[in-house]
């Protein structure tokens, strides 16, 4: 059970590092995009991204801690 415990931290820290970068990395540009966008509408868009990068990226930490929540919950 141990083995298939690390196994499962391993990965899930693995996941969340990769959706971090690349939520980070979404950040920046939609930033960007936000900064440098002439129409109203596209400033508009670059926001919404904005929030569904962040949204995404606590449902991502929220789904790591449940990760550990359910393997600690598992007898030993």
């Amino acid at each position: 059970m141990d083995q298939l415990r690390h196994v499962i931290e391993i990965w899930t820290g693995y996941g969340q590092s990769l959706a971090g970068s690349i939520g980070a990395l979404a950040f920046v540009m939609a930033f960007i995009w936000k900064m440098v966008a002439v129409e109203p509408r596209s400033v508009l868009e670059a926001k919404r991204w904005i929030g569904r990068i962040v949204f995404g990226t606590i449902g991502v930490e929220m789904a790591g801690i449940l990760v550990r929540v359910l393997v600690d919950s598992v007898p030993h």
